[in-house]
C-alpha cells in the first residue's frame, strides 16, 4: 500500500491518490470469498462449499471486489494520510475508485485537513495583569463570616420587631374582603429584610410584638405571576408566634480555638489574608492567560474548517453530558428543564469551541516553529501524575491515552509557557516587567 500523489484543493480539502498492490487487495479478495461463500448458491454445489474460480465465472470476476475494497481501504487510508504529512480532521471523506482488478486498487479520497497557520506579533504580547490587593475588610470580613456560622438566636420578647429578626406567624391575605388561593399560611418563618415576601410586606411587621394580631396592607406588583392578582391591593392577616434574632459570638481567641484549626484572631488572620491572595493570585494568573489566549488568536490568520469547531462542539456536549450523569441527569432530562432544542443547545457551545480550536492552533504553530519536543521523562511524569489524580494505575492511564496524544498535549503546554515568558506583562499600578 502505497501513497501515489497528494494533490492541495480549497477549503482545507485534499486528495490522495492512494495504490494498494497486487498482492495485497488478492488476500482482501481471498478474504471477500471466504465470507461472502457461506452467502452464494451454486447449482452442484452445497452453499458455502462452490470453488472461488467457479463462483467467480458464474457471477463475474468482480463479484468479490467490494467486500475486499471495504476490508483494505481503511488501513490503506490511514498509512497514506500518516505518509502524505497532512493533520486530517474528522470529517467526511469522499472516495472514488481509479482502477480495480487483479493488478491491485487505486483509489482517490478527499479529506479535510488543518489549516495552513500562519502567526505575527505573538512573541511580543503586552498584557496587563490584575492587581492583586487584600486589605484589612477582606481579612474582617472572614472573621465576619465565621461569626455568622457560630451565631445562635435568641428569643426577643422586650420589643417589637426589627428588619434582621426572624418572625414566626401565621397569615391570610384577602383582596376585596376575600382570601385567595395560596394567601394562608401557618408558622411561618420570615427573616425580615430578606425579600422574600412581596414589597411591603416585610416592612409591615416591623415594630410587631410577640402574640400580636395584625393587618398588613400591600398591592401586588404590576408584574406578579399569579394575573388574578397582579396589581391589586391585598390585605394579610397575621398572628406573632415568635420573635428571635442573631446573637453572634465576639471574636476572641476562644472563638478561634473553638470553630478553626488556629490559637490566635492574628493567626486566623494571617492565614485568611494568605489565602484570599492566594486565590486572586490564581484567578490574576488565569486573566493573564486569557488575554494570552485573546492575543494569540488576534496574532493568527488561518482558514479553520467548520468540521473542527464541530468536533469540539462534540466533545464539550460528550463531557457536559458525563458531568450530568454523575449528578444522575440525563441530557434528555435537561433539555426538558430548560427548555432549550438541540439546535440551541448546541450553539449555545460554538463561542467557547471557536476560541479553543484557534488557540490550540496557535500553540500547535509554535510547537512547531520553535520545535518544542517533549522527552520521556516528561511524559512519564504527566502519566504518573494522572495516575495519581484518577486512583488508577500507570498501565491503565497508558492504555486509556496514548503516548502520540499525551505528548502533543504537554508540548502544546510549553508552548503556552513560552509565549507567557515572552510577553510584556504589566500590573495595573506597577512597572512593566519582562
Amino acid at each position: 500500500m502505497s501513497l501515489k500523489n497528494a494533490t492541495k484543493l480549497e477549503n482545507n480539502r485534499v486528495e490522495l491518490e492512494i495504490e494498494v498492490d497486487a498482492a495485497t487487495f488478492e488476500a482482501a479478495v481471498t478474504a471477500a470469498y471466504k465470507k461472502d461463500v457461506k452467502k452464494m448458491a451454486v447449482p452442484g454445489f452445497r452453499k458455502g462449499k462452490a470453488p472461488r474460480a467457479l463462483i467467480e465465472k458464474t457471477y463475474g470476476t468482480g463479484v468479490f471486489y467490494e467486500t475486499a475494497m471495504n476490508d483494505v481501504y481503511p488501513a490503506a487510508l490511514d498509512a497514506a494520510i500518516k505518509e502524505s504529512e497532512y493533520e486530517y480532521v474528522e470529517d467526511k471523506i469522499d472516495l472514488d475508485v481509479i482502477s480495480v482488478g487483479p493488478e491491485g486498487l487505486v483509489f482517490k479520497a478527499v479529506i479535510t485537513v488543518k489549516p495552513e497557520v500562519k502567526m505575527r506579533g505573538h512573541k511580543s504580547l503586552k498584557i496587563t495583569r490584575p492587581a492583586v490587593v487584600v486589605t484589612d475588610e477582606d481579612v474582617n470580613a472572614e472573621l465576619t463570616r465565621l461569626q455568622e456560622r457560630n451565631a445562635r438566636m435568641v428569643s426577643v420578647e422586650d420589643r417589637g420587631a426589627e428588619m434582621g429578626d426572624t418572625v414566626t406567624f401565621d397569615f391570610e391575605g384577602f383582596v376585596d374582603g376575600v382570601a385567595f388561593e395560596g394567601g394562608k399560611g401557618e408558622n411561618h418563618s420570615l427573616v425580615l429584610g430578606s425579600g422574600q415576601f412581596i414589597p411591603g410586606f416585610e416592612e409591615g411587621l416591623v415594630g410587631a410584638e410577640l402574640d400580636a394580631e395584625l393587618d398588613v396592607n400591600v398591592t401586588f406588583p404590576e408584574e406578579y405571576h399569579a394575573e388574578e392578582l397582579a396589581g391589586k391591593p391585598a390585605v394579610f392577616k397575621c398572628k406573632v408566634h415568635k420573635i428571635e434574632k442573631k446573637e453572634l459570638p465576639e471574636i476572641d481567641d476562644d472563638l478561634i480555638q473553638d470553630s478553626s484549626d488556629f490559637e490566635t484572631v492574628e493567626e486566623f488572620k494571617a492565614d485568611a489574608k494568605k489565602r484570599i491572595e492566594d486565590q486572586r493570585n490564581q484567578a490574576a494568573d488565569n486573566e493573564v492567560d486569557e488575554k494570552i489566549a485573546e492575543g494569540l488568536i488576534k496574532c493568527m490568520k488561518a482558514d479553520i474548517p467548520e468540521a473542527m469547531i464541530e468536533n469540539t462542539i462534540n466533545d464539550r456536549i460528550q463531557d457536559f453530558a458525563y458531568r450530568l450523569q454523575s449528578q444522575g441527569l440525563s441530557m434528555d432530562l435537561y433539555m426538558q428543564y430548560t427548555g432549550m432544542d438541540t439546535a440551541a443547545f448546541r450553539e449555545s457551545f460554538r463561542e467557547q469551541a471557536e476560541k479553543q480550536v484557534k488557540v490550540r492552533l496557535a500553540l500547535e504553530y509554535v510547537v512547531k516553529t520553535d520545535k518544542i519536543s517533549v522527552s520521556d521523562e516528561e511524559l512519564e511524569a504527566e502519566y504518573a501524575k494522572f495516575a495519581e489524580q484518577y486512583g488508577m494505575e500507570v498501565d491503565q492511564i497508558k492504555a486509556a491515552i496514548p503516548a502520540a496524544e499525551l505528548s502533543k498535549d504537554i508540548a502544546v503546554e510549553k508552548a503556552m509557557k513560552l509565549i507567557r515568558s515572552k510577553a510584556t506583562i504589566t500590573t495595573e499600578g506597577e512597572e512593566a516587567a519582562e
